[in-house]
This record gives C-alpha cells, sequence and structure tokens, in this order.
C-alpha cells in the first residue's frame, strides 16, 4: 500500500519523492540543489508555524521542549556574550563559531530528537521571517 492511498488527502507524486528524499541520512548527499530547496520548503513552512505559536504565547510561560530550562542554561554558559536580540551571522557561520557550535549541540545527542539539524533564524528578533531576516544556521 503506498502512502498517498493511506490519508484522506491525495499526496503528489513530488512530495512523496521529497518526503522519501528528506527521509534519508545528510551524510549521504553533498550540497544538491534539489535536496536545499526541499529542505528550505519544508523549514519556511515551519517556521511560519513556530512564528504564529510564539506570537499568540506570552513568551514567559511557552515551553518549545520539556528540557528548554537546560538548554538555555546551557546555551548561556557557552554563549555568555552573544547577543539573542538581534544576531551577528558571523557569530553563528564562521570557522571559529562553528568550533563552539558543535560541541554545544553534542550536549543534546540523545536528549533532543533533532539536536545536530540546522534551523531557520531570524536575524532580528522584533521582525518576523523575511529574506533579508533569516539565516540558515
Amino acid at each position: 500500500m503506498d502512502a498517498a492511498s493511506e490519508s484522506e488527502e491525495p499526496v503528489s507524486g513530488e512530495a512523496l519523492s521529497i518526503a522519501h528524499a528528506l527521509s534519508y541520512p545528510p551524510e549521504s548527499y553533498g550540497n544538491d540543489p534539489d535536496i536545499e530547496m526541499a529542505w528550505a520548503i519544508r523549514a519556511m513552512q515551519h517556521a511560519e508555524v513556530y512564528y504564529k505559536l510564539i506570537s499568540s504565547v506570552d513568551p514567559q510561560f511557552l515551553k518549545l521542549t520539556k528540557v528548554d530550562d537546560q538548554i538555555y542554561s546551557e546555551f548561556r554558559e557557552n554563549f555568555e556574550t552573544l547577543r539573542i536580540d538581534v544576531l551577528d551571522p558571523e557569530e553563528l557561520k564562521s570557522e571559529s563559531a562553528k568550533e563552539k557550535w558543535r560541541p554545544f549541540c553534542l550536549k543534546f545527542e540523545g536528549i533532543v530528537e533533532d539536536y545536530n539539524y540546522g534551523t531557520l533564524l531570524r536575524l532580528d528578533c522584533s521582525q518576523g521571517y523575511t529574506e533579508e531576516n533569516t539565516i540558515f544556521a
């Protein structure tokens, strides 16, 4: 039985192809532009839902995972001076930054399911997800 017949809504062959491609381990791909585009589309859809969520709930009471407090505590220990209201892309993507981010992410292996996945970030937290204000890290 194929995935298209299991759901109530028909699923396009393209959607199935993308879902299938995204199920492979990342190491099996180079920098395939089709895969990057499929990921970007999916990430943007997720970002839109996430933005609606964080915009509608008082952030003081919002918990996205069971370990939010632990993540933030570790984050602040490792990145004491990093501004989070307006991000500097160099502090996220430079080689020296990557050397700091890798060990931080590895601390959550086995704790957070997608601990080593990339994410879309808003550079300025007072603005929405736009092409100019969004970075993949």
